[in-house]
């Protein structure tokens, strides 16, 4: 599964694209430049039990750290990977 991602400078986008239609995507918005609020995350039927939602926030996390962010994870679900995964937490 090839992450794509979109930025505009103000909100961006981690997203699966397969056969031009967005089957996984992570939404998030820029707060000032330091920092990142991920707002939500949404996987199709038909990539479950794959891995996508997790392989979003890991693409995530690496641009996080590339760019020297922090991340705000308001979404539910990024959260919970975010408390699960100790290696992760240095983003927080």
């Amino acid at each position: 599964m090839e992450i794509q991602q979109k930025d505009d400078g103000k909100k961006g986008i981690f997203f699966i694209e397969q056969n031009g239609e967005n089957v996984a995507k992570m939404t998030y918005e820029w707060v000032g430049k330091t920092s990142i609020i991920i707002d939500h995350t949404l996987v199709d039927e038909k990539l479950k039990g794959q891995g996508a939602g997790k392989q979003l926030v890991t693409k995530a996390i690496e641009f996080a750290r590339k760019n020297n962010l922090k991340i705000i994870p308001v979404c539910p679900f990024v959260k919970s990977v975010l408390d699960k995964e100790i290696a992760f937490r240095d983003v927080l």
